[in-house]
């Protein structure tokens, strides 16, 4: 079985496996599809003359895979940036792979153009017909209007309605006629998709369906075409008839108590998500990218679908609406019929609501039952005994091999038959029943049982699984300052953006009464909720603002590196303007000379961007991951003594994070971190290390260092004494207040 999908010049190909058997109703909430291939090809563009034309650039994402996802579970999808996440999400979303039947209701949540997709209630997407531009609609009314599609029921209302009240005898008949011939359409263009996707038996059955839909349509679109005189009297009765029945059965599905719920519902979701009831009031076109992005969040909750997929919900979230999506996705999942969610996270917080990963590796899927840090445990302790047992069997063989060595030497000296048998049967024990001595399921091996197949004569041998290379992110040591200080001191400081106008009020302040400093080897972190003056405060740390009022004292030597929020889209902005701008011809140009192209490419190496990806391949082309890298690198090659992060961990996978905070916990500079991430802050500021088998717990931080935790609420800060934690249980208290109200 074989599906195509093209956008632009990308092409997105799978193929799988399937059964001759019936597999009688489907359970849309479930996958099961064996020898799945995934693969993406970049077409030569339009316009390409010779040899050029026609070649493709293909990338295999899956070879020979297996998708197997069970009704109602929650699954975090985990691997590495590049590994395909994105694609296998499309291809599920689409239904691009064969399997996957077409009256599942799939909804896909991405990063990107979010505002843009139209689809139909089942997620296929469907041109025709376009539904008007909802510019001047609320924030309120288009969550509802998404997750419902009420605009078409409204339309095909509006069309029925104008048709009954129309002067025109033939006006009711026209009317169901016209909404009869645009869900004939529809239901054409589900067909056709249908029959592309499917091959073989089903294939054949699919386009016979599609053959007798083809004529279905075509010989509606004689009645519709019909005119007026050649309708005869029983048939206009009739069809009229039908009218009022199709327009009282459309009536009922917007009645206002149905929609009362819905619009409760969806309420509940924005309000969880942050929006108070003047935001909900608010005009879409109104909000900011982040807003938008908590919009389309909502809309994803409130629809009804079998498989929910999620990528990085929690970016533009702060904590307060991460910790209610997480209570959230629990509470849906322990109802009745719970859709099967497919979760894209690299907060290890929030990714804990899930039951199982699946795991996107080595052009594979493989599946564990657990979160993540059972996982990782479970691989040290597997890799732990497998060693040692291999050391042992290696041992052993040894042994076995000098005696087999002195029998056969013995044996021939003195010519002693049964040393020379006895050499030869320990040889044939080794040849053919050495390896493994435990099947996979971990009882006692026996060969007629465990072997692969008839063909196989010996056992498997002992692998020890090899562990990906390590995620690299070198931070550099920081240069002396020659004499001590505070790094960075804020004293008393207050501030206000200044008004438009001279003659206006001044606005209000954002921050009052600050007292902060940081000092060499501080982890210094800074949480509250959106909208709290957390950017304004790091503004002014780094000196891109000027208090209203108070100091900002910086040591004379200071070399300080500021990570923006919005420094991925900057980023991806300068190569919009600059297409064919490189990671190393904008550090060679921002170096000017203090590193040559050696130094350079060697520091951008050691941040994941190596080779051909950092002097090839252009800024706009790179992913959110690797641009965070980037600006990484553009910030660390002046070896700062202060690192001023602001939600660095956005973009990010989950083994970046871990490497990230790693390379943080025992590093001799100061850092200050403003993050929704809590892991990722209770490893840096805290240095709190959960996990056994992390590197953190084999490099103790042994600097005595001053750890401080503060929360910045309506413009005023507050040392937090039970640290994030504190903040954390306050959050939650307000997590259940917004459930039960």
């Amino acid at each position: 079985m074989t599906s195509m999908a093209s956008e632009s010049a990308i092409t997105i190909l799978c193929t799988c496996k399937q059964t001759r058997f019936n597999i009688g109703t489907p359970n849309y909430r479930e996958l099961d599809i064996e020898g799945l291939n995934i693969s993406i090809t970049a077409g030569a563009k339009s316009g390409v003359k010779g040899k050029e034309k026609g070649k493709n650039a293909s990338i295999e994402i899956l070879n020979n895979a297996k998708l197997r996802l069970k009704a109602g579970q929650q699954y975090a999808l985990v691997g590495r940036n590049g590994t395909g996440k994105s694609t296998l999400l499309k291809a599920i979303s689409e239904k691009l792979i064969p399997g996957i039947p077409e009256e599942t209701r799939v909804v896909l949540l991405q990063q990107t153009n979010i505002a843009d997709a139209n689809t139909d209630e089942t997620g296929a997407e469907f041109p025709p017909p376009k539904p008007k531009e909802s510019r001047g609609s609320t924030v309120l009314e288009e969550v509802i209007e998404r997750a419902t599609s009420r605009h078409k029921v409204q339309e095909e209302i509006r069309i029925l309605t104008s048709a009954m009240n129309s002067t025109s005898t033939y006006g009711a008949l026209r009317g169901a006629r016209r909404v009869k011939h645009e869900r004939l359409q529809k239901e054409l263009f589900l067909k056709d998709k249908d029959a592309r996707l499917r091959s073989g038996a089903r294939g054949t059955q699919a386009r016979k369906v599609l053959i007798a839909m083809e004529k279905e349509v075509a010989a509606f679109q004689a009645t519709y075409e019909e005119k007026d005189e050649d309708i005869s009297p029983d048939k206009l009765v009739q069809e009229t008839s039908e009218a009022a029945d199709m327009l009282a059965e459309l009536e009922l599905q917007v009645e206002p108590s149905k929609l009362a719920e819905t619009e409760s519902r969806g309420k509940r979701i924005l309000t969880g998500l942050g929006f108070s009831e003047t935001c909900m009031q608010k005009p879409i076109s109104s909000l900011s990218g982040g807003w938008r992005m908590r919009t389309a969040l909502s809309t994803a909750l409130l629809q009804k679908t079998d498989i929910l997929i999620l990528d990085e919900p929690t970016n533009f979230l702060d904590i307060l609406g991460i910790m209610w999506l997480q209570r959230h996705l629990m509470s849906v999942a322990e109802g009745p019929n719970p859709p099967t969610l497919i979760l894209v996270s690299h907060d290890r917080d929030f990714m804990s609501l899930c039951t199982d990963l699946l795991i996107i590796k080595d052009k594979d899927l493989t599946y564990f039952h657990g979160d993540l840090a059972m996982y990782e445990s479970s691989r040290a302790e597997k890799k732990v005994y497998l060693t040692k047992m291999k050391e042992a069997k290696d041992e052993q063989e040894k042994h076995i091999q000098q005696t087999i060595a002195r029998n056969m030497k013995d044996g021939k000296f003195k010519d002693d038959q049964n040393k020379i048998r006895q050499a030869k049967s320990r040889q044939k024990k080794l040849d053919d029943r050495w390896g493994m001595e435990v099947s996979a399921k971990g009882g006692r091996f026996k060969l007629n049982r465990d072997l692969p197949g008839y063909h196989f004569t010996n056992r498997g041998e002992i692998e020890i699984p090899q562990d990906e290379k390590a995620i690299s992110f070198a931070l550099p040591r920081t240069t002396e300052l020659r004499f001590p200080g505070a790094l960075l001191a804020l004293e008393k400081v207050s501030f206000r953006y200044p008004a438009v106008k001279k003659t206006t009020t001044p606005n209000p302040l954002v921050l009052q009464d600050i007292n902060l400093s940081v000092h060499m080897g501080d982890r210094i972190g800074i949480l509250g909720l959106n909208g709290g003056g957390k950017s304004t405060l790091i503004k002014l740390l780094v000196g891109e603002a000027k208090p209203t009022s108070g100091t900002l004292t910086t040591h004379p030597r200071l070399k300080s590196g500021y990570y923006s929020q919005n420094a991925v889209q900057s980023l991806q902005q300068m190569g919009v303007a600059e297409p064919y701008l490189t990671s190393l011809t904008l550090l060679t140009r921002e170096v000017a000379g203090a590193l040559n192209e050696g130094e350079l490419r060697g520091l951008l190496a050691s941040f994941g961007l190596p080779g051909r990806l950092a002097s090839d391949v252009p800024i706009r082309k790179l992913s959110g991951g690797q641009l965070v890298r980037l600006e990484m690198t553009r910030l660390l090659w002046k070896c700062p003594h202060c690192l001023v992060l602001d939600e660095s961990t956005t973009h990010l996978d989950y083994e970046t994070v871990l490497a990230m905070r790693e390379a943080l916990h025992a590093w001799e500079g100061a850092v200050v971190v403003v993050s929704h991430d809590r892991w990722f802050m209770r490893g840096v500021v805290a240095g709190l290390v959960e996990d056994e088998y992390s590197d953190m717990s084999n490099c103790e931080d042994k600097v005595e260092r001053r750890r401080m935790v503060y929360k910045l609420s309506k413009g005023q800060m507050t040392v937090l004494q039970g640290g994030a934690q504190e903040f954390e249980d306050s959050m939650e208290k307000r997590v259940r207040k917004l459930v039960n109200s």
